[in-house]
């Protein structure tokens, strides 16, 4: 395959980006190009929208599990290129289209020049939620495949083409959603002691909560909850009966996460009393940090110096990954890959450079073959 070819992958895939779960398209895309690979050693399992794709080795002393995400972002895409989101208010954001194509290209690589270790090809859908990699990695096809190591990579918009970047250890923090409602009682603007005003509830949450971390959580660790939604009211001479906030927190160890849920329900309990409300809090979508193994970090290093690649040291990350479940369970890494864009990551501009679709396929073959 040509870098042109990759390229039109990689382009067909932007053009249909879908939501967790729904990537009926995307496995389609991927299952028909798959199915045009010699087959005389792979064996390809669909699963939910995802798909598993096993490469007997030639000796098969061990199994490698490579996982790439396949879903996309409830972004309206604005980048005003030729072959941008055909779905309305859909986008490849976060770079899942470049992520597959960079499977693809390390498959074929290896379908053809067959490794001595065995190779399990994890085509994850839902990354983005409502979380893919647990449920992936509970079902029956992985589990009887049992890979000793798995890795993944992740595009890095800051980052130069032709630069990879990890460290051993926290990489991505834990990451989870958080939506509060409040409930009191509406009314007229003009007797506001006859109601509960629940705009002054979420009011006040939103201004506490910021002393949970400065607070409650060892100043060793890190954290972060921030609020990035509030919604109240309907007009402006109606005190409103309900109130939501929505936000996320991010914590570097499992251990600050716990202790973060536990001071919001008690901040919680204290404005029930306060503003005579209920509240209610769902933590959505909760994904555990990226912790990557040492020994395989520095297999990584060692595989990318007999390459064309650039390694570089990463610093650890507020951003979250579901792949952390996957490393929970299974020793192994990810990675970061330079793409060079002037935009960020779950942006409706991201423009990741093209270049480093060649980068990635170098960087991930030459893992594998490292053993």
């Amino acid at each position: 395959m040509t870098s042109e070819q990759w390229v039109t992958i990689r382009r067909d895939l932007h053009q249909i980006p879908e939501l967790g779960f729904q990537e009926y398209k995307t496995q389609a895309y991927l299952l028909e190009y798959i199915k045009s690979l010699p087959q005389d050693h792979i064996t390809i399992t669909p699963w939910e929208t995802g798909i598993f794709v096993y490469v007997e080795g030639t000796e098969g002393h061990q199994t490698v599990a490579y996982r790439t995400d396949i879903d996309g972002l409830p972004i309206a895409e604005a980048t005003d290129l030729p072959f941008q989101s055909t779905h309305d208010g859909r986008m490849h954001a976060c770079g899942h289209d470049l992520h597959m194509t960079i499977a693809l290209g390390a498959l074929t690589d290896i379908v053809h020049h067959r490794p001595a270790n065995n190779v399990l090809f994890l085509f994850q859908p839902a990354e983005e939620g409502p979380g893919g990699a647990e449920p992936m990695l509970a079902s029956e096809p992985m589990q009887s495949y049992q890979p000793d190591y798995v890795f993944a990579l992740h595009v890095d918009p800051k980052g130069p083409v032709g630069t990879v970047s990890s460290k051993p250890g926290l990489l991505f923090a834990n990451t989870s959603e958080l939506f509060i409602d409040f409930y009191g009682r509406g009314g007229h603007a003009a007797y506001p002691h006859e109601t509960k005003d629940m705009m002054m509830a979420a009011s006040a949450f939103n201004m506490q909560v910021q002393q949970v971390v400065g607070r409650m959580v060892d100043p060793l660790k890190s954290a972060v909850v921030t609020l990035g939604k509030m919604e109240a009211g309907t007009v402006q001479n109606i005190i409103p009966e309900h109130a939501r906030v929505e936000g996320t927190i991010r914590t570097t160890d499992a251990d600050s996460m716990t202790a973060v849920k536990q001071s919001i329900e008690q901040l919680l309990a204290g404005i029930e009393k306060r503003y005579s409300c209920q509240t209610t809090v769902d933590y959505g979508a909760n994904y555990y940090m990226v912790n990557n193994d040492a020994e395989y970090v520095e297999r990584f290093k060692q595989a990318i110096a007999k390459t064309n690649v650039t390694y570089q040291e990463a610093n650890a990350a507020m951003t979250g990954e579901d792949f952390g479940y996957m490393l929970k369970e299974l020793p192994g890494f990810m990675f970061w890959l330079g793409v060079d864009s002037e935009h960020g990551l779950h942006t409706s501009r991201l423009n990741p450079k093209e270049d480093a679709i060649e980068v990635g396929i170098e960087a991930v073959v030459a893992m594998i073959r490292e053993g």
